[in-house]
């Protein structure tokens, strides 16, 4: 365990956590949403803090993130707990473990160095903090990140976006990538889904794009809850009002977890989200989990050529010249290097 950051303390030793934007009053010996987050007479403790249920070398591609040095091996990390409760959640094992002991934490006890020397044995050139939520365990990510950053090393949120501005506000200096998990444009689906709210997710992705971190943001499309063609359109002319270069990733969901009675997204969905997001005036829209679409290539916006040729999470051919169009000297946004 280590005390907790961003919280305050409050009469009858109670707590309040603004480690999110569920804002979270805890009474002693209770948890927050996360269920990671525990009062101990007054001070707010992080149960997961070094503890690592997830540890894997995965290609960038995964993460999603394209424009982030294409074909670079990173590092993953996760402990258990998540503040979203998703019903679609493809990593329930881990982001949803259900009760544990406070002194019988899941996970393998890892000390920041220890991810670090990982990463670099790995040949990895970064660390991603991934699987589940990862500000919830925004205590182990940050030493990770400071020392991670002092190697060398590149450091990358996959995130909900629920993170608090004071939250964001801690991991900019040492945040390199992120990419925000954009569920859905209904405050329903957020509500009904996932168990928050829509709006801190759209303040996050402009605080992290005004930031000047590189983001990319992901939407699963779930057949019938959220891929109506006026939904599509309210995201993607979202996503172009806080700028044009956001890559967007449309992906096909599969059933999973407590939403197993909805079929998996057929192709054409998300070839019509692909063609709404270019229309809305997006440079970069791309087709996630149906390898071998095309959709999953990254096309130059000047002249249309193709610049990189991906299958799945490989890449095929790279024609980037010093992170512009070989064909017209286009610059193609990202962080090549």
């Amino acid at each position: 365990m280590k005390e907790a950051l961003l919280y305050t303390k409050r009469e009858n030793q109670h707590v309040d956590c603004f480690l999110c934007n569920h804002f979270c009053h805890i009474a002693n010996h209770r948890r927050g949403l996360c269920g990671v987050r525990e009062n101990r007479d007054g001070v707010l403790q992080s149960l997961v803090y070094g503890r690592v249920v997830a540890e894997n070398t995965d290609p960038v591609e995964k993460k999603p993130l394209f424009h982030v040095i294409p074909g670079s091996r990173t590092f993953s990390i996760a402990t258990v707990g998540c503040n979203f409760s998703c019903r679609h959640c493809q990593n329930a094992s881990v982001s949803q473990p259900g009760s544990f002991c406070a002194e019988a934490v899941p996970g393998q006890g890892r000390l920041p160095a220890d991810i670090v020397s990982g990463a670099i044995a790995a040949n990895c050139h970064s660390i991603s903090y991934t699987y589940v939520e990862p500000s919830i365990f925004l205590e182990f990510a940050l030493d990770c990140m400071k020392l991670a950053q002092a190697k060398g090393l590149q450091n990358y949120f996959v995130s909900n976006g629920y993170m608090s501005a004071e939250a964001a506000k801690l991991l900019l200096p040492f945040l390199d990538a992120i990419n925000i998990d954009l569920k859905s444009f209904s405050d329903a689906f957020y509500r009904e889904l996932c168990g928050a709210r829509l709006q801190p997710v759209l303040d996050t992705i402009r605080r992290m794009a005004d930031s000047g971190v590189w983001l990319e943001v992901t939407t699963l499309l779930i057949p019938g809850l959220n891929d109506s063609e006026e939904e599509l359109q309210q995201t993607a002319d979202f996503l172009v009002s806080v700028s044009p270069s956001i890559p967007w990733h449309v992906t096909g969901f599969y059933p999973a977890y407590k939403l197993t009675e909805y079929p998996a997204t057929p192709p054409e969905t998300l070839d019509r989200a692909r063609r709404i997001g270019i229309a809305a005036g997006l440079k970069y829209v791309y087709m996630g989990n149906r390898p071998g679409s095309g959709g999953e290539n990254t096309f130059c916006p000047s002249c249309a050529a193709e610049i990189i040729t991906r299958r799945g999470f490989s890449i095929l051919k790279n024609r980037l010249l010093g992170g512009k169009c070989p064909f017209c000297d286009h610059v193609i946004s990202g962080v090549w290097e």
